[in-house]
């Protein structure tokens, strides 16, 4: 009987047309899901992986928030650990997700609105189940009282309505959203009971009621956080979790510095490290349990777009809302010669905000580019063309590279005034902000280049909380920050470069961007009707963002570099869009000889 009230629900309140979607176990954004609706497992997991143990982590700065949907206080790392969503996504597919809390799924053909059918077994930690009435709760608080970037990711949904407890229906605003409905499979759900009496936008370190594998079971404040598996977790026998959430407990250490992190991690203090520093990587694993082989370091190859790390230059303030200007400080930057002697040539140039992707406009304007352009009526003082970032011997001699940017700056109206650059009797003096101190080795060099040029930067350090609060209200000059990108981008982009994100307070647009052409192709990509036309609308975007000469592009790696003490098992087969370590497990015979090993190495 529910099955034909959905029907006739979809039929005569969602669809205009007689005529629906089968219901699905799966949403996929382009193309058919991987796995058939009686998947057992996915294939990038061990379904036989042994249960139990403990991983410790790292993690960076402090905590003081257990609520990682607000903008307020410093989310605990893990907090992912507590809350199931909607959907679940695969991680050997690039955009496609599978039921978790929603057993089904109907989407209408004209994708003006969706359906999804909860589990009936689907449960809290308390036990309680969970229902449609959580569901449209979560939208709503999150909406209206989360991170700005929940009210832009779902701006195109209407409203969400329950027919029944495990019923929920969304409705869309135009059916040009291709990738809202994925979006919304993303949708954690938070209880209903637990929320409805709570300050949901105040930071607290009280414990939440969650639904997810973990819960959280001790913490020490702005120290430690410790989730234990939840035995009597609901859906440990889903296809989507089988083979997964294999450690009994997880441990998550805080700390202040990265070069004692390094240090804490040879000496056996956690087990797992992702390395992002080029010179850790290259110089900084040695010592007694590297030489014994109890440490295993290596390189897992992926197939993620890496987006775009940059020198993010702030257009809210003046000397960086000129375009002239920030090319010129293009010029300043040597990352050939940062790359040879900072990064060991480890990495390759960022030349889009798509970077190792499909999605990067590469080469000369096309013609199928420009044609797209002009029917978008991009035209008058937008001309798409090809950005060429400047480029060095690696020597360290720029002289050409400055020169043409003192040109640049000379056309914007400073000149040099007893060894400073002037403008209008103001010399140019900024802020670069860091957070984290291993970064002043990349910024020192730029900022020495800039010295030449008469412009004065100031680096400055700070902690954590005040890095995110400055960010959150855009009080900082010049930042590093970074630009991910899925190899599906839609909604987030809003936030990125949309103008209406540039002045709402913990939006993604630190840039200030505020171009209608942007905007204009923003609105594109999340109305891409298929494949192909969002791979055109990026390039053109890529395009037009990468003429604003807004970023002062970084660089990219196409593996991960990963460190572990050698306890694990894990997969045969790795996934090529995420680094899954909760397939991982630690193996009982693996874990007793490294035990030895580690006290025969403590008695040398």
């Amino acid at each position: 009987m529910k099955q034909v009230f959905i029907f006739l629900f979809l039929l005569f309140h969602v669809l205009p047309r007689p005529m629906v979607h089968a219901a699905t176990h799966a949403l996929s954004i382009d193309g058919e899901p991987r796995y058939p609706e009686d998947f057992s497992h996915f294939d990038y997991v061990n379904p036989d992986a042994p249960k139990g143990g403990q991983i410790r982590l790292a993690a960076i700065g402090t905590f003081d928030n257990f609520n990682p949907y607000i903008v307020k206080g410093n989310a605990a790392d893990g907090l992912g650990l507590l809350f199931d969503t909607l959907t679940e996504q695969s991680m050997d597919e690039p955009f496609t997700e599978y039921g978790l809390v929603a057993e089904k799924i109907l989407v209408s053909p004209d994708n003006m609105g969706m359906t999804f059918i909860l589990r009936p077994e689907a449960r809290f930690q308390d036990q309680s189940p969970i229902t449609a009435q959580d569901v449209a709760f979560t939208f709503n608080l999150l909406v209206q009282e989360g991170n700005p970037h929940y009210a832009q990711y779902y701006a195109d949904v209407d409203r969400v309505e329950t027919p029944d407890d495990k019923t929920v229906n969304f409705f869309f605003t135009s059916g040009n959203n291709k990738e809202l409905p994925s979006i919304l499979g993303q949708l954690p759900v938070l209880s209903k009971k637990y929320w409805q009496h709570r300050d949901f936008s105040a930071s607290s370190l009280d414990i939440p009621l969650g639904s997810g594998p973990y819960k959280l079971q001790e913490f020490r404040p702005g120290q430690q956080v410790v989730f234990e598996r939840d035995p009597d977790y609901w859906a440990k026998d889903l296809a989507v979790n089988k083979g997964r959430h294999n450690f009994k407990t997880i441990i998550y250490d805080y700390y202040r510095d990265l070069t004692v992190t390094l240090e804490a991690f040879k000496a056996g203090e956690y087990d797992f490290r992702q390395e992002t520093n080029s010179k850790q990587w290259a110089t900084g694993y040695t010592g007694p349990a590297m030489r014994e082989g109890l440490i295993r370091t290596e390189h897992i190859p992926h197939k993620l777009s890496q987006g775009m790390q940059c020198f993010a230059m702030n257009t809210r303030r003046s000397f960086f809302a000129d375009l002239l200007v920030r090319k010129a400080f293009n010029f300043a930057f040597d990352f050939e010669w940062s790359n040879r002697n900072l990064f060991y040539g480890q990495y390759a140039r960022s030349t889009s905000f798509f970077s190792n992707s499909d999605l990067a406009a590469q080469g000369p304007v096309t013609q199928e580019e420009k044609d797209l352009g002009a029917s978008l009526g991009l035209s008058g003082d937008l001309v798409l063309e090809e950005t060429l970032l400047p480029v060095t011997d690696g020597t360290g001699n720029i002289r050409e590279n400055l020169r043409t940017a003192i040109e640049l700056l000379h056309q914007a109206g400073w000149q040099i005034e007893n060894g400073k650059l002037v403008k209008d009797g103001q010399p140019f003096e900024f802020e670069m902000l860091l957070v984290q101190p291993d970064f002043e080795r990349v910024v020192l060099p730029f900022q020495r280049n800039l010295q030449r040029l008469g412009i004065t930067m100031k680096v400055r350090i700070v902690d954590t909380s005040q890095y995110l609060e400055r960010l959150r209200n855009f009080d900082f000059d010049m930042i590093v920050t970074s630009f991910p990108q899925s190899l599906s981008p839609g909604n987030e982009q809003r936030s990125f470069w949309h103008s209406s994100s540039a002045h709402v307070p913990g939006s993604r647009n630190y840039c200030g961007i505020n171009d209608p052409w942007v905007d204009v192709l923003v609105d594109q990509i999340i109305a891409a009707p298929n494949r192909d036309a969002l791979l055109l609308r990026c390039k053109v975007l890529d395009r037009v963002l990468l003429a604003g000469w807004y970023v002062i592009p970084h660089w990219h790696a196409i593996d991960w570099r990963v460190a572990y003490w050698d306890r694990f098992g894990r997969p045969e087969v790795l996934p090529d869009f995420g680094l899954d370590l909760q397939s991982w497990w630690i193996d009982p015979d693996k874990d007793q000889k490294l035990a030895e090993k580690r006290r025969n190495l403590g008695k040398k």
